[in-house]
């Protein structure tokens, strides 16, 4: 289990961590400066800076620090991973999924905040060894006095006020290591990157998001949510009921007609989020499904990234997808200029690079009968086609925010498929919204 590490309240003491880390990398940098020359070497300034042990510690301070500062290093390794150095890609993505835990005083103090100090009458039982740390909060398993169980997501301290400098901070250490391409212009993405934010550390807005995607899903039984405990919930400390089952990559060793149906489902949620909801939770990480064998039902969990698609976007992705599904490259050009993937001035190298990179991710939708994730090397071919792109342009840029967060739930839920070796009909998931 992660070590637990106190969070930086404040500006001042979540600034020191920075100067901390650029400290401890201007001493590594002379230290290895020295031991090259003295091997008569003459290192080149970023490979003294970008070092393995130098990456490590940038993941180490952003975890550390949580709340935006480690999300926008998500956000980096996620969006952009194809375009950073890879040492610091493989290190980055570690803060997807890992965050260091805050103690138990920090979580009494939180609780207090939101229910009073006798807040411990109520609960028969509260655990406090967390259940999950990520970068906003982390969640501990609790049974009140009259029999509920629930989940509690308590966020850490001070991080709705950080975000901003938080965020500044982080562009600058990227800056100062060098680690963005100097054309690579990622002013937006930051900027919708606070915007997005402030929206997870409101944990009112997150109950708001479960309660609309309740009503869309319906009484399908197949999937199960948490309900909020409304009278529980504050914005910073989320009540819900708790979802049980498990691990959804456990599933790797079941039968394949249940890896296949579970993947299924999976791939018709999306369909149904983007197509007929525009309401799309678009964190598919593994951590966010489990499955009950019992029911043969899959437990969807956190609403935080939650996002809403206009009329007008949903149909421009619908056009896309059709496009790309019959390779007509003129449409997926036009399509592209009008969602931001494109400007209308780009080179014909960089506009048939993209095509080519479209056509690819849409290779299951095209395919027809079971597509076999398992097999396939999809991920990796459109990975060198992003690279690609990189290499043999002076800039790239990324499209709109909500683009790249649709980009992440396809991409997302595309390696929970692979990783299921679900074998899936995705052509017949998709032909009813493309026609």
């Amino acid at each position: 289990m992660a070590r637990e590490v106190p969070v930086p309240k404040n500006r001042a003491s979540r600034l020191l961590k920075v100067g901390r880390l650029l400290g401890e990398v201007a001493v590594q940098v002379i230290s290895d400066g020295a031991s090259a020359l003295a091997a008569g070497k003459l290192p080149k300034k970023n490979d003294l800076l970008l070092t393995p042990a130098n990456a490590m510690r940038l993941a180490d301070r952003l975890s550390e620090m949580r709340g935006a500062a480690m999300k926008v290093g998500q956000l980096l390794s996620m969006e952009t991973g194809d375009y950073l150095p890879p040492v610091l890609t493989e290190i980055l993505a570690t803060l997807r999924e890992n965050a260091r835990p805050m103690p138990q005083e920090q979580v009494v103090q939180v609780l207090q905040g939101a229910w009073g100090k006798r807040w411990q009458d109520d609960f028969k039982q509260f655990s406090f060894t967390h259940l999950a740390a990520a970068s906003i909060g982390q969640v501990h398993e609790a049974t009140t006095k009259d029999g509920r169980h629930l989940a509690i997501k308590v966020q850490y301290p001070g991080i709705q006020k950080s975000i901003d400098s938080d965020i500044d901070n982080v562009a600058a250490l990227f800056n100062i290591f060098r680690l963005i391409p100097k054309d690579y212009d990622i002013t937006t993405m930051l900027s919708e990157a606070k915007q997005q934010l402030r929206q997870e550390a409101d944990y009112c807005a997150e109950a708001d998001c479960i309660a609309e995607y309740r009503r869309c899903i319906g009484d399908d039984d197949a999937f199960e949510l948490p309900a909020v405990d409304r009278s529980r919930t504050t914005c910073d400390v989320l009540t819900m009921s708790f979802v049980t089952g498990a691990p959804i990559e456990a599933l790797v060793n079941v039968p394949s007609e249940v890896r296949n149906r579970v993947a299924t489902r999976l791939l018709s949620l999306v369909m149904r989020e983007v197509f007929e909801w525009g309401l799309v939770q678009t964190d598919a990480q593994f951590g966010n499904y489990r499955y009950q064998e019992e029911h043969d039902r899959i437990g969807l969990l956190d609403f935080g990234a939650t996002r809403h698609y206009s009329n007008d976007m949903v149909d421009a992705f619908r056009r896309l997808m059709k496009a790309a599904t019959k390779n007509d490259t003129s449409a997926i050009e036009s399509t592209a200029v009008e969602m931001g993937y494109l400007r209308k001035d780009e080179s014909i190298t960089y506009r048939r690079g993209l095509c080519e990179m479209i056509i690819a991710v849409a290779e299951p939708v095209r395919y027809q009968g079971k597509f076999d994730f398992a097999t396939s090397d999809l991920s990796r071919r459109v990975m060198e086609l992003a690279i690609s792109l990189r290499l043999n342009q002076r800039y790239m840029h990324l499209p709109p925010t909500d683009i790249l967060f649709l980009h992440r739930k396809i991409a997302g839920t595309y390696l929970l498929c692979a990783r299921l070796r679900a074998q899936v009909n995705v052509n017949h998931l998709v032909a009813p919204y493309i026609q």
